[in-house]
């Protein structure tokens, strides 16, 4: 009796080709943000007017900023529940880590319009218009990441979306990471260094 059984599906040694496109197209993105905090870093103390010092809220920003950053560890904790064949808990996880990005969001929507009624304006000085920039930008890739994030909620409750080995999975999860890596640097140059 020699019943051919089938092989367990290998595990994927590496990452998938849609992860390694996500990765360089980081590799991209983290030069582009590289060069807006040496622009901010160069003009932050070009001229007159509002400054770091003066205009921006440490505290408040680090309230919101922790909320982004514990995101990270919601979204790998929600890796490890589907790993473990969870889905339940993968979508309550993910949900978690969209809500915090949504908080991180509203704060840093909640410091613009602070901003403006102080008449700190992207055309105002050279400070304004390198930290708009700067967090603008940023802002700009935590709302696609939050985009992306519910998009691959909605997926995996339909059932679309079950394998922890997705390539679109990974990728969204580098993204994510990605996006709260970066705030740590523009938190620690434009907030903390506005400290000093």
């Amino acid at each position: 009796m020699s019943a051919a059984r089938a092989a367990p599906a290998a595990r994927p040694s590496g990452p998938s080709n849609a992860a390694l496109g996500t990765l360089i197209f980081i590799s991209s993105e983290a030069t582009f943000f590289l060069f807006l905090l040496i622009a901010y870093i160069s003009y932050r103390d070009a001229n007159a007017g509002p400054s770091a010092k003066s205009a921006l809220d440490v505290g408040r920003t680090a309230i919101f900023s922790a909320c982004l950053w514990a995101s990270s560890g919601t979204i790998w904790l929600a890796g490890r529940q589907l790993r473990r064949g969870d889905g339940r808990g993968f979508r309550l996880l993910l949900g978690l880590t969209i809500l915090l990005g949504l908080i991180f969001l509203l704060g840093q929507a909640w410091e613009y319009h602070t901003l403006l009624d102080e008449h700190v304006t992207l055309a105002r000085n050279l400070f304004g218009s390198t930290f708009f920039t700067l967090t603008g930008f940023h802002g700009l890739h935590v709302a696609i990441g939050l985009l992306l994030l519910c998009t691959l909620f909605g997926l995996n409750a339909a059932g679309v979306i079950a394998s922890p080995h997705n390539g679109a999975l990974r990728s969204i999860e580098y993204y994510w990471h990605f996006v709260d890596a970066v705030w740590v640097f523009i938190f620690v140059f434009v907030y903390l260094w506005a400290l000093r």
